[in-house]
């Protein structure tokens, strides 16, 4: 099992993604988002993420509806989105896993194929559920780590 932490970042109606360097992804636009690493809390994280991929500085401002997915692996992902805000915006990345990142019109990420969006559904949802406002408070993360 697998833990994701990731990003919606909406700003005047678009969203910041990263486009997928990673063969097996290769070319598909994605929300900045990454593995929780052993000893790190979910929302770190989740601001970790968002800096390796874009560059850019973040808020966290609310959380998603968490999804579960079983990977063509085999392997069940839990995929906590957060809702962020840029505090920084100063764009760069490692060209070796990140080809680009833009700010996309929500219609036109709506609008995109399975081949050009990465975790096609759950973005999709996500999306759908940043819009339903169905954002919950940072507060239900009792956020320890027990030493």
């Amino acid at each position: 099992m697998v833990v994701i932490a990731g990003n919606l970042i909406i700003r005047d109606n678009k969203i910041l993604m990263v486009q997928e360097a990673k063969k097996k992804c290769y070319g598909q636009w994605n929300c900045p988002a990454g593995h929780v690493e052993e000893n790190e809390l979910i929302t770190d994280a989740a601001v970790r993420e968002a800096y390796e991929e874009t560059g850019c500085k973040v808020k966290l401002t609310g959380v998603l509806p968490i999804s579960t997915k079983v990977l063509k692996e085999g392997e069940t992902a839990i995929i906590v989105k957060f809702v962020s805000e840029i505090l920084d915006e100063n764009i760069h990345y490692d060209t070796k896993e990140i080809l680009d990142v833009q700010w996309i019109d929500i219609e036109k990420v709506k609008a995109m194929t399975e081949k050009e969006l990465r975790g096609y559904e759950t973005i999709l949802q996500d999306i759908n559920n940043y819009e339903e406002n169905k954002i919950y408070p940072l507060e239900v993360f009792e956020n320890k780590i027990y030493r």
